[in-house]
């Protein structure tokens, strides 16, 4: 890559995993990821791959088996493999937030069920809180889960699951206690333990199928349709102590999620930006190699301000979370900020390509339709732009 996007202050176990990740992205997600890509397929070889690696198990504490790294190793990580081939970095990252909503908020014995599956990879997560008729306004959910006995019935859709069909744990938001004193505390999130695939995969739960996107195949994203589904009580995230609870502990794994995010826009600026660098140094015209031309060079140098400055952004976000200080004002600048550049410097490097980045048999076709995704993923940039400002109203108040 050269000299951008660098991390300082690396310790050497850092640095081994992302030599190591990088190599696997050179050799196994690089070359497979257009075929995979054009006809939609699952890439069970590269995951079977990350498995071996302990990438599922990252972020998990030793304690339960998995590898006990940081927020910023993890997201360096999704840095490197959104490089490749951004669908693979959304398979990871929907377990990662599951793992570190358990971490955070699971009982003792919630943890000691799942972590260890978890970071072995036999147990995959995703988590659910967007529905048919509502996406950032989480508010407005309508899927609600009555006590019946020991038991919850849940009843309502969930919508855009990312690896909905393939996951066999699902983090689900839902309405409960209806005369609490706000909205945000009728709020409580499921564990939804559920077999991998697609139809009715359990009495009253069903996953319809994949839904068709213009990008970001690959991966799965689906609907989750209960009918009367019955859950134990003890399936509550955290407990009985975590019932209304919900919101709170999906917004922190979406804080952690946005960081995430700002990492896939990093990678797949990064990968649009060595594609564009490298063509504009084959093709000629006009007697001369197009990175020759001034606008071509300046619209290269354009692009390369912009990877360095996402990247140092979503470092920054990254640290301040795993310092333990609340990074709500970083990660929203960081999702934000990367995600619009993503798209700047994907566009950028599809017209140095001229009409070949038109062409399917060219990266940046591939790159150019998803980088859209980013731009809605984890809050829209309007929301990001809506919590950015709140957080410096915060803190630029008025004094009187």
């Amino acid at each position: 890559m050269g000299r951008l996007a660098q991390t300082e202050n690396l310790t050497d176990v850092q640095q081994e995993i992302l030599r190591t990740v990088a190599d696997f992205v050179e050799k196994e997600i690089i070359p497979n990821a257009q075929e995979l890509e054009h006809s939609d397929t699952y890439p069970q070889e590269i995951v079977d791959g990350m498995k071996e690696m302990g990438l599922f198990g990252l972020t998990i504490p030793e304690e339960y088996g998995g590898l006990g790294e940081s927020l910023l190793t993890y997201a360096l990580v999704v840095e490197q493999i959104a490089r490749g081939w951004m669908s693979v970095s959304g398979i990871i990252n929907t377990h990662f937030i599951v793992a570190y909503m358990l971490m955070q908020h699971g009982t003792d014995e919630q943890k000691q069920k799942y972590l260890p599956r978890m970071a072995e990879g036999e147990v995959r997560g995703s988590f659910s809180m967007s529905e048919p008729g509502c996406g950032s306004d989480v508010s407005a959910i309508k899927t609600k889960a009555k006590e019946d006995g020991e038991d919850f019935v849940v009843n309502g859709a969930k919508m855009w699951l990312t690896n909905g069909g393939s996951s066999n744990l699902t983090a689900v938001l839902v309405r409960t206690d209806e005369g609490a004193e706000s909205v945000y505390k009728n709020m409580t999130v499921l564990l939804v333990e559920k077999p991998s695939g697609f139809g009715e995969v359990l009495p009253g739960l069903t996953v319809p199928g994949k839904i068709e996107k213009m990008g970001y195949k690959g991966v799965d994203t689906t609907e989750m349709v209960f009918d009367d589904f019955r859950i134990a009580q003890g399936q509550v995230l955290g407990g009985a102590a975590g019932r209304g609870r919900g919101f709170y502990q999906m917004m922190d794994g979406v804080e952690v999620g946005r960081v995430n995010v700002a990492a896939r826009g990093c990678g797949v600026a990064i990968r649009a930006f060595e594609l564009g660098v490298q063509y504009a140094q084959q093709r000629e015209t006009f007697g001369k190699k197009i990175a020759d031309h001034q606008a071509v060079m300046f619209r290269l140098a354009d692009m390369a301000c912009k990877v360095e400055s996402a990247h140092q952004m979503m470092v920054m976000a990254a640290r301040k979370k795993d310092s333990g200080e609340r990074n709500d004002l970083e990660a929203g600048m960081a999702k934000y900020l990367a995600s619009e550049y993503c798209r700047d410097v994907v566009e950028d490097s599809f017209r140095i390509h001229g009409g070949y980045g038109f062409s399917k048999e060219y990266e940046i076709e591939r790159l150019y339709r998803e980088a859209p995704m980013l731009l809605i993923g984890e809050g829209t940039a309007d929301i990001q732009r809506m919590i950015i400002g709140r957080r410096l109203l915060e803190d630029y108040k008025l004094r009187s």
